[in-house]
């Protein structure tokens, strides 16, 4: 009898550990990163028409050929108003990223980083759900004449937003030549 107990509880426990079937299925969670071969910021100075468009183009995605990255050149001490269009080129007609990241805005955050600092700084102007900044529209300032980067980060941020740069994974990291004139 005490064997029958023993062989039932081993089963019994046993079982507990048993995998569910398969499904066949492949499963992707949601928290792949988007593929985004090109960026164009749209920088329209305040108070006028003037828009000036850079670009990060790079249509085979991480890796093969090199991206081409058009420099940024905007005016000292001025004001401008930002907009960012995301693009996967891979694709033919290419696919708009930029409606996806708004919508699902609650997982994304741009980073813009001047090097030196004082050449730009940037204010986000669109917010998520929680009030957290997003950065598809936003504003520039410039400071004083001089020459170093941007570097544009589109932080995927999944279940972990908190408004900071830290949590997440890089759906686009771009260093822009950065000359203010």
């Amino acid at each position: 009898m005490k064997r029958n107990i023993s062989w039932m509880l081993l089963f019994g426990i046993a079982s507990l550990f048993v995998q569910c079937k398969d499904s066949g299925e492949d499963v992707k969670p949601d928290t792949d990163n988007e593929l985004i071969t090109t960026v164009k910021l749209k920088f329209t100075e305040q108070g006028t028409t003037n828009v000036s468009t850079f670009t990060s183009s790079d249509p085979d995605g991480e890796g093969g050929a090199a991206p081409v990255i058009q420099p940024i050149s905007l005016k000292a001490a001025t004001t401008y108003a930002v907009t960012v269009e995301l693009l996967d080129e891979s694709k033919t007609p290419a696919v708009d990223i930029t409606k996806e990241v708004d919508e699902k805005a609650e997982e994304h955050l741009f980073i813009y980083t001047a090097s030196p600092s004082t050449l730009l700084t940037y204010t986000a102007e669109d917010k998520d759900a929680n009030n957290y900044p997003v950065g598809l529209v936003g504003k520039a300032t410039t400071g004083a004449a001089g020459t170093g980067t941007l570097k544009v980060q589109l932080r995927h941020q999944p279940g972990n937003k908190n408004g900071t740069a830290t949590p997440g994974s890089d759906d686009v990291n771009i260093d822009f030549v950065l000359q203010i004139n």
